[in-house]
């Protein structure tokens, strides 16, 4: 196993770490640039968010069969061969010339981006020691936030000066040489077996018996739904609040409303937290803590003022990317078989739920603008709670079931 301070560690967590980098830049190029796509098209904001849902979208409904994939040829390749379809689907997206076509290509992107998204996670759970899986892991999302950040910013920045092709280009360029630096850095697995008879009919039925398994699991379940909410509700507000901040009264440049993914940084920092609280206290209570920070971020956003936007921003970014990680990570650590296919499923709960939010939300600012959203995010926060709550009462018996069984 990899162990914490090795060479091999510092290697492997790095080139992880920057084909995460890779995906989240890859997939909110386009985030912040809606506001502008929707006049170029003219089309509602709804219609245009589907630049961002069709990503998303494709991505959560293609992890699954590139995570049943990377049990027959392994982990290792599965990335690999994800991070270099970027840069040549991003190539693409300069031939659509029509909204219909540019979301079409951003669905291709999506696809090429779960291959690694679906088994990152997995590769570490088999490779890792237990210490060294729970510090890759918040580092890993950390790397979300990061790329997540320089990917909007790049987008918006690139878009307002030299267009949205430009951005692209530069983008497709910078996936290629990431994916050459991490075919170059990251250990090849050592720790997967593939099957003996190869990848047939008599797998297929294993792996579905595996997601069946999976989602009767209670405790993954409710982590995979808690992740999803809490996902839709982030990636979202922020969406919102970029129409917000282009509309009067504010009226404020592309290249300025970018500036307000960089509150993200406040999200890097506490997913490297996560993995600390998870070592000292309960994961569950973690997950109500973070959920509660960023239920306060949404409140506080709704002060018309510049820097109560902000810090509410700050805010959302800190407890829901704690939240994310300890999730995520439980889900990894809790799957007793098919760990890929476990992690696969969390984050098409995750994904599907950011798509469906997009809409949601957006059509709760066209309707009622920020205090719309406030009050359809209190919908989802109220399921957040709950969720968590039910998830934290489920840990209790179990915990107690285990304490009675070594007792007798």
């Amino acid at each position: 196993m990899i162990q914490v301070g090795t060479t091999r560690y510092k290697k492997a967590t790095f080139a992880l770490a920057l084909g995460s980098f890779l995906v989240f830049c890859n997939l909110y190029l386009f985030q912040p640039v809606l506001p502008v796509m929707a006049e170029q098209f003219s089309v509602s904001a709804t219609k245009i968010n589907w630049l961002l849902a069709a990503g998303t979208f494709s991505l959560a409904i293609t992890l699954v069969p590139w995570a049943v994939a990377s049990e027959c040829v392994g982990r290792y390749r599965i990335m690999l061969v994800s991070l270099f379809l970027l840069p040549l689907v991003g190539l693409l997206m300069l031939w659509a010339d029509t909204l219909f076509l540019l979301s079409v290509a951003r669905a291709l992107m999506g696809i090429a981006l779960a291959g690694f998204a679906a088994v990152a996670v997995a590769y570490m759970a088999e490779e890792f020691s237990a210490k060294g899986l729970m510090i890759a892991v918040g580092t890993y999302i950390s790397a979300n936030s990061l790329g997540g950040i320089i990917g909007r910013l790049f987008g918006g920045i690139v878009t307002e000066y030299w267009g949205w092709q430009t951005a692209v280009i530069g983008m497709a360029i910078f996936s290629f040489i990431g994916a050459c630096a991490v075919w170059s850095l990251l250990p090849k697995q050592q720790h997967f077996t593939p099957p003996e008879k190869g990848f047939g009919l008599s797998q297929l039925r294993a792996q579905h018996r595996f997601i069946v398994q999976h989602l009767k699991q209670r405790s993954l379940w409710l982590a995979m739904l808690i992740g999803g909410i809490n996902f839709a509700l982030f990636v979202n507000l922020y969406s919102v609040m970029g129409f917000r901040l282009v509309a009067p009264p504010y009226s404020m440049p592309l290249s300025i409303t970018s500036m307000i993914f960089l509150c993200y940084l406040s999200g890097t920092i506490t997913a490297k937290l996560s993995g600390w609280w998870s070592q000292s206290f309960n994961a569950t209570s973690g997950m109500l803590l973070g959920s509660s920070v960023s239920l306060a971020g949404m409140w506080i956003a709704a002060v018309e003022s510049i820097p109560a936007m902000l810090l509410g921003l700050l805010l959302i970014s800190s407890g829901a990317f704690f939240t994310h990680s300890l999730a995520y990570a439980w889900v990894s650590r809790k799957a007793k078989t098919a760990k890929a296919t476990a992690t696969a499923l969390y984050l098409v709960h995750y994904y599907v739920s950011g798509s469906l939010g997009g809409f949601y939300l957006i059509a709760c600012w066209q309707y009622g603008a920020w205090h719309g959203v406030v009050a359809g995010g209190m919908v989802l926060y109220v399921a957040l709670f709950t969720l968590c709550c039910w998830l934290r009462r489920y840990e209790i018996q179990v915990a107690k079931t285990d304490n009675l069984s070594s007792a007798t």
